[in-house]
C-alpha cells in the first residue's frame, strides 16, 4: 500500500494527515502556534514556528505509523492565502508575517485604485483592492518599513514557505498567487503592469507553476528530522480554499462548496474566467489546471462562535456549548447576530464595520445567543449565495465542510436559510484532503484530480430544506441586510475609541 501526506497550514494550526490509495485517513496529527496581535486591525505569525510546528506534527506521524515510511510517495499542501512572507536575499525571514485577516492596509488599498483604476484592476486580477490581500501589505511594509524593505529579494506565502523550509526551493502556484493582486488571473503570470504602476519590482514576485506540479524532494537534513524518506516526492499545492474544493469534489461546473473556518466561504466551479461578477465576488485560479473558482468570503465565520465560547464559555466545548439550540426556533427568539467581529469581506469589504447583537432583551437565555451566532454566520454566507444567483448560476445543492458540518442542527440551519440541499460528505477534511489528493495526482494514482475525488469522497447523508422554516428565514434575512448599513456610521465613530 502507497500513502501521500497532506499539510494544511491553518490560521491556528497545522495539520498533517496521511492517506492511503483509497482515501482512507490513516493518521492525523494537529500543532497549534499563537497569532501576534499588536493592536486593533493587526494579525501576524512568526513563519518560523510553521515550519517547526510542522516538523514536529511530520516527525509524529511517521512515528505513529506502522508500515514502512519508504511507502510515503508524495507530500503537498493547502495554506492560508493572502499571508506576506519577506525573506532577504540570503532567503532569511525579514519580518513576521501579516496575515489575511489583518486589516491595516485600508489606505493602501485606496493607492492601488489611484495608481491602477479600479476598472483596470478587475480586467487584470478579477478582485477588489481589499485590505486582506497580498499587495496592500507590501506596499505598507514599504512605506512604514522602508529599510528593511530594501533588503526583500523575495515575498511568499504562507504554505510556499513552509515547503521552502523542507525543500529549499522557491514557488509559487496559481490558486495562491491568484489572491495577491499582482496575478494576471485569466494569462496566468505576474502583471508587469501592475507592479509597474504600484511601485513593486516584479522580481520580488516567486516563480509560478501548477499546483500538481512536482517541485523537488526533502533535504537530508528535513529527513532526518521527520523519519520521512529523502525519496518522498514534494508537490506545490494550493490555496486553502482551493484545496478546500478539491477535497470536496468542487471539480465541475455549478458545484457548490460552504466551508466554515476561521473565515467561511461559499465557492462555486467556473470553466473558464471571463465571467463578469463585477468584482462582488472573488475569482481565483482553481488548483485544478485551467480552471477557475468564484467565491464569496464571511471574515469571521468560525471565528464569531470561538470568539463567543471563548468570552462566555470559556472552560466549556462546543459540544456543550451548542447543545441547547435545537430547543430554540429559527429566529432565535428575536435575537439577531451580525458576525463583523473582525470587519467584513464579502459584500461589504469593510475593515472598519464591527459585529451586534440586535434584539436583546431579559428573556433571553445563553443557547439563543447561541443559535443567534449560527444564523448571523449563515446569513452572512447566504449573502454570496444570493449574489451568484442574481447572476444567473444555479445553486441547488452545496457541500458543507468545516466547522458547520460537525453539527447535525447547523447543517439543517445552512438548508433551510440557503433554500438548498446541503450535502455532508464522508470525510471532513477539506483542505487536508485536497493537498493529500494533490499529492497522490502528482504521484500518478489517478489521471484526473475528479476521478481522484470520486475514489477518495462520498456522500453520508443530505439534509433538505423545511420549507416552513425557510420562509421565515426569508423574513429574518431582509432585516439581517438592514443591519450593515444602519450600524456602519456608528462603528465609524466608535473606531477611535478603540485601543
Amino acid at each position: 500500500m502507497k500513502y501521500v501526506i497532506g499539510i494544511d497550514l491553518g490560521t491556528s494550526a497545522v495539520k498533517v494527515l496521511l492517506v492511503n490509495q483509497q482515501g482512507e485517513v490513516c493518521g492525523e496529527v494537529a500543532k497549534e502556534y499563537p497569532l501576534i496581535q499588536e493592536k486593533s486591525g493587526y494579525s501576524e505569525q512568526d513563519p518560523h514556528l510553521w515550519a517547526e510546528k510542522t516538523a514536529e506534527a511530520l516527525a509524529e506521524l511517521v512515528q505513529s505509523f506502522n508500515g514502512d515510511a519508504e511507502d510515503i510517495e508524495g507530500i503537498s499542501f493547502s495554506g492560508q492565502m493572502h499571508g506576506l512572507v519577506l525573506l532577504d536575499e540570503d532567503h532569511h525571514i525579514l519580518r513576521n508575517a501579516i496575515l489575511w485577516n489583518d486589516t491595516r492596509t485600508t489606505a493602501e488599498c485606496g493607492e492601488i485604485y489611484d495608481a491602477v483604476g479600479k476598472d483596470r484592476l478587475l480586467q487584470i486580477t478579477k478582485n477588489p483592492a481589499l485590505e486582506g490581500f497580498t499587495l496592500p501589505k507590501l506596499l505598507w511594509v514599504k512605506k512604514h518599513e522602508a529599510a528593511l524593505f530594501e533588503r526583500a529579494s523575495v515575498f511568499m506565502l504562507p504554505k510556499d514557505y513552509l515547503r521552502y523550509a523542507m525543500t529549499g526551493n522557491i514557488h509559487t502556484e496559481f490558486s495562491d498567487a491568484a489572491g495577491t493582486l499582482l496575478l494576471d488571473v485569466s494569462k496566468k503570470e505576474w502583471s508587469n503592469e501592475i507592479c509597474e504602476l504600484t511601485g513593486i519590482n516584479p522580481d520580488l514576485c516567486p516563480p509560478l507553476v501548477e499546483s500538481s506540479a512536482f517541485i523537488g524532494t526533502i533535504t537530508p537534513e528535513y529527513a532526518l528530522r521527520t523519519g520521512l524518506p529523502q525519496s518522498v516526492k514534494v508537490f506545490a499545492g494550493g490555496a486553502d480554499n482551493a484545496c478546500g474544493a478539491i477535497g470536496s469534489g468542487i471539480l465541475a461546473d455549478g458545484r457548490t462548496l460552504c466551508s466554515i473556518g476561521t473565515s467561511g466561504v461559499v465557492l462555486s466551479y467556473e470553466e473558464n474566467g471571463d465571467k463578469d461578477f463585477d468584482g462582488k465576488v472573488h475569482y481565483f485560479n482553481h488548483g485544478e489546471e485551467d480552471a477557475y473558482y468564484t467565491m464569496g468570503v464571511t471574515l469571521a465565520a468560525g471565528y464569531s462562535l470561538s470568539w463567543f465560547k471563548n468570552i462566555f464559555a470559556e472552560n466549556e466545548n462546543f459540544e456543550s456549548l451548542l447543545a441547547g439550540i435545537a430547543e430554540v426556533p429559527p429566529g432565535s427568539n428575536g435575537l439577531l447576530f451580525t458576525p463583523y467581529v473582525a470587519g467584513e469581506r464579502t459584500p461589504y469589504a469593510d475593515a472598519v464595520i464591527r459585529g451586534s447583537f440586535i434584539g436583546m432583551d431579559a428573556s433571553h437565555q445563553r443557547r439563543d445567543f447561541v443559535r443567534a451566532v449560527l444564523e448571523g454566520i449563515t446569513f452572512s454566507l447566504h449573502e454570496s449565495i444570493e449574489i451568484f444567483r442574481e447572476n444567473g448560476k444555479t445553486i441547488d445543492s452545496i457541500v458543507s465542510i468545516g466547522g458547520g458540518a460537525k453539527n447535525e442542527e447547523w447543517l439543517q440551519m445552512q438548508a433551510d436559510i440557503f433554500n438548498a440541499d446541503i450535502i455532508k460528505l464522508s470525510s471532513e477534511q477539506g483542505p487536508g484532503m485536497g493537498a493529500a489528493m494533490l499529492a497522490a495526482y502528482g504521484s500518478g494514482w489517478f489521471t484526473t484530480l475528479l476521478q481522484c475525488a470520486d475514489a477518495f469522497t462520498s456522500t453520508v447523508k443530505t439534509y433538505k430544506p423545511n420549507s416552513e422554516n425557510t420562509v421565515k428565514y426569508q423574513e429574518l434575512f431582509s432585516i439581517y441586510k438592514q443591519v450593515y448599513a444602519q450600524t456602519k456610521s456608528l462603528n465609524s465613530e466608535l473606531q477611535r475609541f478603540r485601543k
